[in-house]
């Protein structure tokens, strides 16, 4: 059975929205954030945090038009003016984000090369020691970069809110009800996010 065939087989409410949204797929938007390697895709979830998919998109853009249109090293953006990151459109927090896990890098205490050797709760931990980076954000890396097949990011509000309207439920499910209401979706939890999203058409930035 296909990933798609089970969840439309596990949850009734989930076969409609299937069907409401269409095919879709992670395979480009995996692709776009391969490209631009770890370090880039972290640098992408630091700059969309508390964004608009726009907004986000039009700040990265700026930033990556810094280092000729591509991601940066570590090293290279640790040698850039915190200035120039901050007229990109990065507020001065974030300026301090993006290094401190530059540095982290840099420093080995990151090791971007062997996050896809590890079980998911292990790539978050490694993430989220970083400064500025939750669970949220490490759970964006594995599933747009990493493409692990299981996440269920419970602290999505657009989540949340997408299973509130398609569960008719009276307000934003927490947590709990939330993993209740996923537990038929496993193991293709991520897959079921990106109908949710897509059912609100606010897909986080890539």
């Amino acid at each position: 059975m296909t990933p798609r065939g089970h969840l439309a087989a596990a949850d009734p409410v989930m076969a409609g929205l299937l069907e409401r949204v269409g095919e879709i797929s992670l395979d480009e938007r995996k692709q776009r954030r391969r490209e631009r390697g770890a370090f880039g895709a972290l640098l992408g979830s630091v700059v969309s945090q508390q964004l608009s998919t726009k907004a986000a998109a039009t700040i990265y853009a700026r930033v990556l038009a810094l280092f000729g249109d591509r991601a940066p090293t570590p090293a290279e953006l640790l040698a850039v003016a915190p200035q120039r990151l901050r007229e990109c459109g990065l507020s001065g927090r974030k300026v301090e984000y993006v290094h401190d896990l530059a540095r982290h890098v840099e420093s080995g205490e990151l090791e971007l090369d062997r996050l896809d050797e590890l079980a998911d709760e292990d790539v978050i931990a490694e993430i989220t020691a970083v400064r500025g980076f939750g669970r949220w954000s490490a759970e964006m890396f594995l599933i747009f970069f990493l493409g692990r097949a299981d996440v269920l990011p419970l602290g999505d509000l657009g989540i949340r809110r997408a299973v509130q309207l398609a569960y008719g439920l009276e307000e934003l499910p927490g947590p709990q009800k939330l993993t209740r209401i996923a537990e038929p979706w496993r193991p293709e939890r991520t897959l079921a996010c990106l109908y949710l999203w897509a059912s609100l058409d606010n897909t986080p930035a890539a």
